[in-house]
C-alpha cells in the first residue's frame, strides 16, 4: 500500500479512483451497474476511475454500492494517545465551536 502523505491532492484522487476501478472488476460489475446501484451518470462514474474526480457525495455512494464504506470510517478521526488526550477530546465533543484568537 503507497503512502498518501507523500503524494499531492490530484494523485491521491487519481489513486482512489484506480482503487474504486480494481473494486468494481473485483466485483465483476460494469461502469453502467455501479453508477445505477450509485445512482449516479455513466460518466460521473467514467471520471471518477480515470480522473478521481467527483463530489464527496459520489464517493460515498459508490463506497456504499462496493460495500466498501467502512473504509470511510477511519477519515478525520482524531487519534487518541493518551488518557489525558481522551479526557480533551471528551470535553470538545461537547463544543461546537473552535475558539478564536486571543
Amino acid at each position: 500500500m503507497r503512502t498518501f502523505n507523500l503524494f499531492p491532492p490530484q494523485r491521491i484522487c487519481v489513486e482512489i479512483g484506480i482503487r474504486i476501478k480494481r473494486l468494481r472488476l473485483a466485483k465483476n460489475l460494469t461502469q453502467l451497474q455501479l453508477a445505477q446501484m450509485a445512482g449516479s451518470s455513466l460518466s460521473s462514474i467514467r471520471r471518477l476511475e480515470a480522473q478521481g474526480q467527483g463530489s464527496f457525495e459520489l464517493v460515498v455512494r459508490v463506497a456504499q454500492a462496493l460495500q466498501a464504506v467502512d473504509a470511510l470510517e477511519a477519515l478525520f478521526v482524531v487519534p487518541l494517545l493518551s488518557i489525558a488526550q481522551i479526557e480533551r477530546e471528551a470535553l470538545l465533543a461537547t463544543r461546537l465551536r473552535a475558539r478564536g484568537p486571543k
